[in-house]
């Protein structure tokens, strides 16, 4: 079985708090007519590189029923910046159009096969995965970037089309996963292509 989720797969369940003070479930986005989850953090340099952009294409697309919930799964003890605390200060200070949920026992990163920060996901109407990967090809330096991989595949399926491109590798620094080395990857997700 593969490490992150295949194309066609149902986006898993969660219940985990929000830097709002409040907890979501999956469920509650059920009027989202397409769900962007995506795996983030306070620290990487690739995250913080390309929230701006990401920023930008959930606010393109919002109009159309797209919404975005953001995940930190890293581990604290790997970088203190990424606790809930630091996820709230964050919030507070971009108010970035999205929920921002913190998955303290890494079981959402592994429901989903979180590779990255960042990793996006994107669902369709029926929580249907129709893209997964990076968000765009320069994530660290915007100015240098030449495709927006994920505005394009929110472009092409609203428009009623097939994506493109589904599959693309997500480019950051990897989940910091707890108890192992900062450069620890899961053994079964170094088989990816």
């Amino acid at each position: 079985m593969a490490f992150t989720l295949q194309i066609g797969d149902k986006a898993p369940a969660f219940t985990l708090p929000a830097t709002d003070g409040r907890v979501y479930s999956l469920s509650e986005f059920e009027e989202a007519e397409v769900l962007v989850v995506f795996f983030t953090c306070n620290h990487c340099p690739f995250v913080t590189g390309s929230d701006e952009v990401t920023r930008q294409t959930a606010e393109k697309h919002a109009s159309a029923g797209v919404q975005f919930v953001g995940i930190n799964s890293n581990s604290v003890h790997t970088y203190a910046e990424d606790s809930f605390e630091h996820m709230v200060q964050r919030m507070a200070t971009h108010r970035f159009p999205w929920v921002y949920l913190h998955d303290e026992s890494q079981e959402i990163a592994r429901a989903y096969g979180a590779l990255r920060t960042p990793h996006f996901y994107v669902f369709d109407r029926d929580r249907r995965l129709v893209y997964t990967g990076r968000g765009v090809d320069n994530p660290r330096d915007t100015s240098q970037m030449t495709v927006n991989d994920l505005d394009r595949a929110l472009t092409e399926h609203l428009a009623g089309q097939p994506v493109s491109v589904p599959v693309t590798n997500p480019i950051g620094c990897n989940v910091k996963w707890e108890g192992q080395d900062a450069h620890w990857m899961p053994p079964e997700a170094c088989d990816l292509v």
